[in-house]
């Protein structure tokens, strides 16, 4: 074959391969499939269809909001109208700033002890799975870091009880995750760290209950499981607690900078703030955090009862400690596992091979999750088993 025939090969396979793809993507509906990834995750249908409707143009001005200054009245509004919508769905108190902030997690791991943690203290961290794990190995780059309590004996298959928990003198600050999306684990009370204030890293589970602000300094979310797009994180912060940062400490990663700026020290991310206000009127529209905390338990508890009564699926995470929105279990075998993921698929249940740290399986079931798709993967769960065990 010549180099101009092979490059027409070539190129013709592509072109089959783009229409094949664009024949796939219109003979599915989105009412035909579930995603069950632990993010980014699922976002309410009602959102979505918000997005599709003012992509192009946002409520007749001509423009879409990716194309919107961060600094004109009409960016302005639509910030201001979703840090006031969470402001009232949480009952954040005014004792508290909202700042919408960019650099995942990842990057709170390093703010925190860098404006929270004192110069002459040291910080207390429940290590309880992978990412509560990085946030402490990334604090005793800063500061002393105590060891609160940790399940990593057990590969964090469990939550330590209140009776495990210890704090160190002069510490500033009690760091835990609440819910960790790999193991399948959540805490189901909060910690008492006496006079200790907490912070924690609620990514995966923001939205889904009731926070009592008086006994957190701070707390985080990566907007990507439960509240918006990839992009975006949301950090709500106690106001006297800041303005004492570390002199290495970035004016990007400063709270107090942030809050002097309101956020827009730099560029925010404007079009994830603009779907997280899509999510909460959403949120605000099923019910509020009453509605979400009565979904997450009927969803979990459809999935749980298939794992229980089963000689074949075997959970992860201790009963007592299991989580809400990330349940983990696995079949009999990594052959079977694979398997399950495969036929999944084929009957539109997406995104269920469990993380490659753990591997098994895993569905993320979070607040814009059906209760329908909870029950549909239960009837295929059995159906499965009937056919493999």
């Amino acid at each position: 074959m010549t180099r101009q025939n092979d490059l027409r090969y070539n190129f013709n396979r592509r072109e089959l391969a783009s229409l094949l793809l664009e024949l796939w993507r219109e003979s599915v509906n989105r009412e035909d499939v579930f995603n069950f990834s632990a993010g980014p995750s699922v976002m309410p249908e009602d959102a979505l269809k918000s997005a599709e409707i003012e992509l192009m143009n946002y409520k007749g001005c001509g423009i879409s909001v990716m194309e919107m200054s961060h600094r004109s009245s009409m960016f302005q509004d639509i910030f201001d109208e979703t840090k006031n919508r969470l402001k009232n769905i949480l009952h954040i108190p005014d004792t508290h700033e909202i700042l919408f902030l960019q650099g995942g997690g990842t990057t709170q791991f390093a703010a925190v002890p860098m404006n929270l943690m004192k110069k002459d203290g040291c910080a207390d961290y429940a290590l309880t799975g992978h990412f509560s794990k990085l946030a402490y190995e990334e604090a005793a780059k800063y500061g002393t870091v105590h060891v609160s309590c940790s399940s990593e004996d057990s590969k964090f298959s469990y939550i330590p009880d209140q009776s495990h928990l210890e704090t160190a003198e002069n510490s500033s600050y009690f760091y835990y995750c609440s819910n960790n999306t790999i193991y399948g684990t959540e805490w189901h009370y909060v910690p008492d760290a006496g006079n200790v204030p907490l912070v924690s890293d609620m990514s995966s589970d923001i939205l889904s209950q009731d926070i009592d602000f008086k006994k957190y300094n701070l707390i985080f979310a990566g907007a990507q499981k439960n509240m918006a797009p990839a992009g975006l994180t949301v950090v709500i912060v106690r106001k006297e607690a800041t303005g004492n940062e570390l002199a290495i400490t970035p004016k990007v990663m400063s709270y107090a900078v942030q809050i002097k700026k309101d956020s827009m020290l730099n560029t925010p991310p404007c079009w994830c703030i603009y779907m997280l206000n899509e999510t909460l009127k959403w949120v605000q529209d099923s019910g509020g955090i009453p509605a979400m905390e009565e979904l997450k338990a009927i969803r979990s508890s459809i999935l749980y009862d298939v794992i229980d009564n089963s000689t074949f699926y075997s959970g992860y995470a201790d009963p007592a400690s299991r989580s809400y929105m990330n349940v983990t279990f696995h079949t009999p075998s990594e052959e079977l596992d694979l398997q399950f993921v495969k036929e999944a698929q084929e009957c539109g249940l997406l995104n269920l091979k469990g993380h490659r740290t753990l591997g098994g399986l895993r569905a993320s079931i979070y607040n814009a999750m059906p209760v329908e798709g909870a029950q549909k993967l239960a009837e295929f769960m059995k159906k499965f088993e009937v056919s493999y065990k």
